[in-house]
């Protein structure tokens, strides 16, 4: 499903000769917005993890219906969506202006194809709003300041992380960037989490993993359940807690599996 051209490369920044997580993924979803290099690697991925593809759909699916819980029964109004990724069906503002028009957004990726799609991100109900900020999800201080042009601080912030901690090594500490974030939104706010797993369909997610780290550029990390659920720490976990993600609180008309899915989902509560 991709189209016969590539697409446009869009500033300097951009290296259409290494894969990039944001384009992978859009060519699993059915994208036509990658390169031979994404397309690739895509499928390498998914011959040592056949199941990759509904992974990321279910991914994708857990959007919408955190998305809708955040909304409907945690009252929330404001999104800070980091790792935004490509424009797909059902993006965090759609959701969440179809249940509350005035909800905002800022969304926030690093990609130059990202980039070149914000405008499609941007196309607002009339009684809400939405951004995009081009940045790295390690620069909080950037982020934070300017999302305060759209966002009240002063009011609950659900900030999204679905996809993108995988990309921060233990090294760089990401339990201590989505702390920097979470210190930074008033109590009443929450954080949604996805990531890929490490301890299930262990052998394949890990030849997979290695398979796409040996290609790209930013390269990703697989974790446990139990690392997953740090991030959470000092959080109200929302019930299921931490799951796979096709099992946090499914609905009838979401694509189904009766095994495993590698991604790990969850939300939390500030206290």
């Amino acid at each position: 499903m991709t189209s016969d051209r590539e697409p446009a490369a869009e500033g300097p920044s951009l290296d259409a000769s290494r894969p990039h997580m944001a384009r992978v993924y859009d060519f699993w979803l059915g994208g036509k917005d990658n390169y031979a290099a994404d397309r690739a690697v895509a499928e390498q991925v998914a011959a040592a993890y056949p199941d990759v593809r509904a992974a990321v759909r279910a991914q994708r699916a857990f959007l919408a219906r955190a998305v809708r819980f955040l909304v409907t029964e945690a009252g929330i109004r404001q999104f800070l969506d980091i790792g935004t990724g490509l424009p797909s069906a059902n993006n965090t503002h759609q959701v969440a202006q179809g249940a509350a028009p005035q909800s905002r957004v800022v969304y926030v990726d690093n990609d130059p194809i990202v980039l070149a799609h914000a405008r499609a991100l941007l196309t607002s109900s009339p009684e809400g709003a939405t951004a995009y900020i081009d940045a790295d999800l390690r620069d909080t201080g950037t982020i934070l300041k300017r999302a305060a042009d759209l966002l009240d601080f002063g009011q609950p912030v659900a900030v999204m992380l679905l996809g993108i901690l995988q990309g921060i090594p233990d090294r760089e500490d990401p339990g201590a960037i989505v702390a920097r974030l979470m210190d930074a939104v008033r109590p009443a706010s929450y954080l949604a989490i996805s990531q890929i797993a490490s301890d299930v369909a262990t052998d394949e997610v890990a030849e997979g993993v290695q398979r796409y780290n040996e290609q790209a550029v930013v390269p990703v990390a697989a974790r446990t359940h139990a690392e997953v659920t740090q991030f959470f720490a000092g959080l109200e976990l929302v019930e299921p807690g931490v799951v796979q993600v096709h099992r946090w609180r499914p609905a009838p008309a979401d694509p189904g599996t009766d095994g495993d899915l590698a991604i790990y989902a969850g939300v939390g509560r500030k206290p």
